[in-house]
């Protein structure tokens, strides 16, 4: 029997009791997370670390393109910033370039603060 893990179910927890728009943040701060990976990886010469942990950063991405509600128009808006973080991943994928992650990851916390922004005014509605 494998031995029990506290802080794997804490973090289980706390997704499952999450609401969609605190799923949203984790998963912003997930992606900001595995591109700081991917860039201390390629500091230290870790190709192959990097490249997990931006196709990490890929997929959360990915998904938000999925799950955008296109009924509203500002739909529109994010899918066109998550094809061009897409875009610039791929080429730092390939290039294993940092300023292109840093970039990115400038982008995604900017993402990820208006975000914050608006969980903080929907609270005081």
């Amino acid at each position: 029997m494998p031995a029990r893990n506290p802080f794997a179910e804490y973090a289980n927890n706390k997704i499952l009791t999450a609401s969609p728009a605190e799923v949203t943040l984790m998963l912003y701060e997930g992606a900001i997370k595995f591109c700081n990976i991917a860039i201390i990886a390629i500091d230290n010469g870790e190709i192959e670390k990097a490249h997990i942990n931006i196709k990490k950063t890929q997929r959360i991405i990915e998904e938000f393109r999925n799950t955008l509600d296109r009924q509203y128009k500002v739909a529109e808006d994010f899918d066109r910033i998550y094809i061009y973080l897409l875009q610039r991943l791929f080429e730092a994928n390939m290039k294993k370039d940092k300023a292109i992650l840093e970039e990115v990851n400038m982008h995604l916390r900017s993402v990820r603060d208006t975000w914050k922004e608006v969980m903080r005014r929907n609270r005081q509605a």
